[in-house]
């Protein structure tokens, strides 16, 4: 038996506060808050990025330029988004114990542009993941999509019974336990270590 433990990034591994990400695309592009959610952030843009629609890196920034009407470096692109992030050590304490006990991988839901630089913009996460470090795009699907669960099972060939899922957001982990996963709703890292433990302990009892 092989354990798969699956986590997201987001507000799990790393504080993200989306409003000092927005207050640098306001200054970057020089469009309000209220300009881009309007002409990105809804389901025909950044979330059908994260389900992967824009294949590419370079797909995304062009779908994402067009929409807004401004030209965006990617590296300052990079730059906005990494501002938002702050690590949780704690947090990486307790996915360090997962990978003691299972294989670990990301499930973050994210675009195939963040895909590319998360060994810029999560640096804290390369030694930890490895090549286990893997955006929602990459499924072509995202949380809380049963089927994005499904694709992550068999792309590790595991089966729901012997994977764990920790998440942020309560409809994330709805999805990740309708196909049979258990989940966790992260509320602090000392509470998804114990829960990585009890997991752990349990399926070593079955």
């Amino acid at each position: 038996m092989s354990l798969l433990f699956i986590f997201d990034m987001d507000d799990v591994l790393y504080d993200y506060d989306w409003r000092v990400r927005m207050a640098g695309m306001t200054e970057l592009t020089g469009l309000s808050l209220s300009e881009l959610r309007e002409r990105w952030w809804h389901d025909d843009g950044e979330w059908a990025g994260e389900a992967g629609v824009f294949e590419t890196p370079e797909a995304y920034l062009n779908a994402f330029t067009e929409s807004i009407g401004v030209d965006v470096d990617e590296n300052e692109w990079v730059r906005v988004r990494g501002s938002a992030m702050t690590v949780r050590p704690d947090a990486l304490a307790a996915v360090r114990r997962a990978s003691e006990l299972g294989t670990i991988t990301l499930l973050t839901n994210n675009n195939a542009l963040t895909a590319k630089h998360l060994h810029t913009l999560a640096p804290e996460l390369v030694p930890i993941f490895g090549e286990h470090l893997l955006t929602s795009s990459h499924y072509r699907a995202r949380k809380p999509e049963p089927l994005v669960f499904e694709r992550v099972l068999e792309a590790y060939e595991t089966p729901a019974t012997d994977a764990f899922f920790a998440d942020d957001m309560r409809e994330n982990v709805d999805g990740a336990r309708s196909v049979g996963i258990t989940a966790y709703h992260y509320g602090s890292a000392s509470g998804m270590l114990a829960a990585i433990e009890d997991f752990a302990e349990a399926r070593a009892g079955g």
